[in-house]
Formats: structure tokens, C-alpha cells, sequence
């Protein structure tokens, strides 16, 4: 396998106006498609490859590369992105996203023009992936609930929260604008959707007297990293003095014997 050697100087890349790298900064969301171009101007490269150096990591990963037409991607970044081009007669690479998928994509991405010996590399592309704060609803409890396994009246609250991208979110329950754990349940882990976008559900189990006074505010709070910091995305419903009876539901309840 080819292994170049890259110079690294005290202020940062070995870089060169023999190198260009198109375009300097993109935005764009989950889901869509990316190509970056890397073209030089000197007739002796023969070798285009790419960088990834993310935010977490400051140490450039390497993706693939372009030997006169002859492409390759390693291993660990298959499936993720491809390269093509002509390095040495076109004097031209690309590095593809075919789907934006992973928060990780969010990085900054260096070509380099090389031959037998070093590479100069690009000025560098900043990637960013959009983020999409979550839509939060609280549904009201079915009137078909009646007790639970204790035989004591509850109510269950279900908190949806859909359409969310990254995946980093906590999510917490409010009785009157109070923390409440007890009865709260939430789902593991977010679910990955059709549309490429994540959703979570959670669960409130409250006395059904409490949902059945309508002075009491219910509220779902979702925490929501928006790649700055935590954002809190919420809603809240009032209790249901009617209990849903509304609904012509009718809970049965079984008469137990002393």
C-alpha cells in the first residue's frame, strides 16, 4: 500500500497555491448528497487524497485516495464516502458524500496533491450538518386505562418527541413546573426514521385524580443539543376534569373480595 509522507510545520499544513480545494465551507442536512473537488496545477502529482479531521480529533484520519485514476477508500470509511477523479492527467480528485447519515460528517476535510515523496495540501473544506431541533407533543391519557397491576387508578401521559437530528437528547417531566421522576419512563434510545431523522417517546404515570384536576400542567421538556449547546424544547397539557369521559369509554372495575 502507498504511504505518503505528509510535512506538517509549526503553524499548521504544508500547504501550497498549487493545490485548490473547492468549495472552502458548506452547509447542509441529513440525508443529502456532497462532493468536494481538489485540482492542481503541477504536472509530477500523481496523487490526490483526502482528509478527515473532525472536531473531537484534531489528528487528520485519511479517507481514501486517487492514484492516477485508480481509486481507493479505507476501510473504516467505506460505505461512508467514495473518491474518483483523474490525479495526474486531469490534475483533478473528488471526495463524495452519497448520504449524509452521522453527526461525525460535521468535520473539516483537506485534499492533498502529492508525489513520490510529500503532499501540499488544500486550504480545507468546513462540513456542517444541519441540526433539527425536535417537535415535541404531550398526548392525553387513553380513557380505556383504568388501573394498573396495584389496582390503583392511573393515568399515563405519552410525551412524542420526532424529527430530530442529532441524536443527543434527555428528556424530563414537570408536574407544575416541579421535576417529577416517579412514574416517569423513557425510551432507551432514539429511533432512526425513513426520513433520517430520530424520534423518542416517553411516559408519565400519574394518579388519575391528578389528571382529573384541571388546575395541573403537565409538561414535557426535551434537552436537545443543537451543536452549540443544550437547547430545552417543550409542551404542556392541563389536566382533564372530565377524565375523558368524553371519549364514551367505560373502565370496568373488578370488585375484589375480602
Amino acid at each position: 500500500m502507498y504511504i505518503s509522507y505528509c510535512l506538517f510545520l509549526s503553524t499548521g499544513l504544508l500547504q501550497t497555491n498549487k493545490v485548490y480545494q473547492t468549495p472552502t465551507a458548506i452547509l447542509k442536512g441529513p440525508e443529502d448528497k456532497v462532493q468536494l473537488t481538489c485540482r492542481h496545477t503541477d504536472s509530477s502529482y500523481y496523487m490526490i487524497l483526502w482528509y478527515q479531521q473532525s472536531a473531537q480529533n484534531t489528528a487528520l484520519k485519511l479517507i481514501g485516495y486517487v492514484s492516477n485514476t485508480s481509486p481507493t477508500v479505507e476501510d473504516s470509511f467505506k460505505g461512508r464516502f467514495n473518491v474518483s477523479g483523474d490525479a495526474a492527467a486531469n490534475k483533478m480528485a473528488y471526495l463524495h458524500f452519497p448520504k449524509l447519515t452521522e453527526a461525525e460528517d460535521s468535520a473539516v476535510y483537506f485534499c492533498a496533491a502529492s508525489e513520490a515523496h510529500q503532499a501540499y495540501f488544500g486550504g480545507g473544506t468546513r462540513l456542517t450538518v444541519l441540526v433539527t431541533e425536535p417537535t415535541v407533543k404531550v398526548l392525553a391519557p387513553s380513557a380505556k386505562e383504568c388501573k394498573d397491576r396495584n389496582n390503583k387508578k392511573k393515568k399515563t401521559l405519552v410525551c412524542v418527541a420526532t424529527r430530530f437530528y442529532p441524536d443527543h437528547v434527555t428528556v424530563f417531566w414537570q408536574v407544575n413546573n416541579v421535576n417529577r421522576t416517579e412514574g416517569a419512563g423513557t425510551d432507551n434510545k432514539a429511533l432512526w426514521d425513513k426520513d433520517s431523522l430520530y424520534s423518542i417517546t416517553s411516559r408519565l404515570r400519574v394518579p388519575a385524580k391528578d389528571w382529573q384536576n384541571p388546575d395541573n400542567r403537565f409538561t414535557c421538556i426535551v434537552s436537545f443539543y443543537n451543536g452549540n449547546g443544550y437547547i430545552n424544547v417543550k409542551h404542556t397539557i392541563s389536566g382533564d376534569l372530565q377524565g375523558n369521559k368524553t371519549m364514551n369509554t367505560v373502565c370496568v372495575y373488578e370488585k375484589k373480595e375480602i
